[in-house]
């Protein structure tokens, strides 16, 4: 027996020029100015191309299908958004901003003499590799992905003769399926000096031993003298155990050339903040396309009410599109501005130490906009400073309690974290719990637990792991 239920289901339908301007909020700079000329190109009813004179009145006109019949001309219809300065077609900052990781490597794989087969599976493999540039899925498993998911029969003989094409890429290291082969890899690269060398039997054939800083042993084994033994580690420490680069909780810059968003300038003690100047294309009808639209629909009713009806569709588009990029403006500037109000003291010196804690919430709070929304300002923006260039995600941190109940941000709290691991005695390096306890002198109250956890986000290696002879 069937049973049948009814119910009530309450959704919120967005407009199209709330679903208009989501879009357009979402967009950098760059992508915003592609996106009007696409809109330009797309519609034929919009122009960018100055007005005549008999055209000059600014004031937007709504138009109605009832006015638009056999006696009546299309009415100039002109909208100007005209919030982003003077200037017609301005120069822009541009700042480069490192490529992204996966993007350099296809372009490296795409100079490779490869066959369609060949690049497809490389392709796949650098999809599998990790944040840090590792590989750490097993070849059978790959064998078996591209069989299901890629439709390539392949064996481990074909995988492994690809990753070794990819473990040849920059980085160093790139490709490797452990931090030992990661070193090797790099090692192997380098010119093949004697503390090359032996820095590369010592991970070849007494990895466990370095692992556990057993240098006397490894010394013993190896014949090294101390001399020979520092110079080897010293080459060692200098490789890089993160290839792809170190994830941590703050950003990962694309591969582009950006504009900034936003611009900071601080004069006389004072900040003044303002958008990148550039010109949005006045848009208005083209009067000759509607013209000769309704004259080509003379021939019946139906037709001229197709084409008045063609013309209505577009308008509508036009203002949507229009009144969605005014208020992408006010919200990026709103929001911005309460960014900037949130860290103040930040802006005015460029020091990490006054950066405040702050979530999405708390912009959300100050604005009313939607959590949703900031979310969409913050990302892929940019705002250039009197001290450097930073995305918004990068003013965006959680927060602890120092032991005068004061909120500090994370960023600051690995700050002094890294200066007590970099004061250390490197023969004694400062265990998590000692760690603890030299932030718990310098007022922050920490756990260990938090230590450990921020020491891998920075990248530092546990206490026995940063001795040195």
């Amino acid at each position: 027996m069937l049973k049948q239920e009814l119910g009530l289901k309450q959704q919120q339908k967005l407009s199209p020029l709330q679903i208009q301007t989501i879009k357009l909020i979402e967009l950098p700079v760059q992508e915003l100015e592609q996106r009007i000329r696409k809109e330009l190109e797309e519609n034929p009813v919009l122009d960018d191309t100055p007005a005549a004179s008999d055209e000059s009145d600014d004031t937007p006109r709504d138009v109605s299908l009832s006015e638009i019949n056999e006696d009546d001309q299309i009415p100039a219809y002109k909208l100007r958004v005209n919030n982003y300065g003077k200037d017609e077609r301005p120069q822009y900052n541009t700042f480069s901003v490192k490529q992204s990781f996966t993007q350099s490597l296809m372009e490296q794989l795409g100079f490779r003499r490869l066959d369609e087969r060949q690049h497809s599976i490389a392709a796949f493999i650098i999809g599998s590799l990790d944040e840090d540039g590792y590989l750490r899925r097993d070849i059978d498993s790959l064998v078996d992905d591209l069989a299901f998911r890629a439709n390539i029969e392949t064996d481990e003989d074909e995988v492994l003769a690809m990753l070794g094409i990819i473990q040849e890429f920059d980085p160093a290291g790139v490709g490797a399926r452990d931090l030992r082969e990661c070193l090797l890899i790099q090692l192997r690269n380098l010119k093949q000096t004697d503390d090359v060398v032996n820095a590369t039997a010592i991970l070849k054939n007494h990895f466990q031993d370095f692992s556990n800083k057993h240098f006397q042993r490894i010394m013993s084994r190896l014949g090294l003298d101390e001399s020979q033994m520092k110079k080897a580690m010293a080459r060692i420490v200098r490789l890089n155990p993160s290839p792809g680069g170190q994830v941590d909780d703050s950003y990962n810059d694309q591969a582009q050339q950006i504009v900034p968003d936003f611009l900071l300038d601080y004069d006389n003690g004072e900040l003044h903040l303002s958008m990148p100047r550039f010109s949005i294309p006045e848009i208005r009808i083209n009067r000759k396309y509607a013209d000769l639209l309704m004259e080509s629909a003379n021939s019946s009713e139906r037709q001229k009410k197709e084409a008045a009806t063609f013309v209505k569709q577009k308008m509508d588009s036009a203002k949507w599109f229009v009144e969605a990029l005014k208020q992408r403006h006010n919200t990026l500037q709103s929001t911005m501005q309460a960014i900037l109000d949130y860290q103040q003291e930040y802006f005015r010196t460029g020091d990490e130490a006054n950066l405040r804690p702050m979530v999405l919430k708390d912009i959300a709070e100050i604005t009313g906009f939607d959590i949703s929304t900031i979310s969409r300002v913050v990302n892929s923006k940019y705002i250039e400073t009197h001290f450097g260039i930073f995305p918004l995600k990068y003013f965006f941190s959680e927060g602890l309690e120092n032991q005068d109940g004061e909120e500090v941000s994370t960023r600051e709290l690995k700050k002094v974290l890294q200066e007590c691991v970099d004061g250390e005695d490197k023969h004694k390096p400062l265990t998590d719990d000692q760690l603890v306890a030299e932030m718990n002198k310098r007022g922050y109250k920490v756990a260990r637990r938090t230590i450990a956890k921020y020491r891998d986000q920075l990248g530092i290696a546990k206490a026995r792991l940063r001795k040195e002879l």
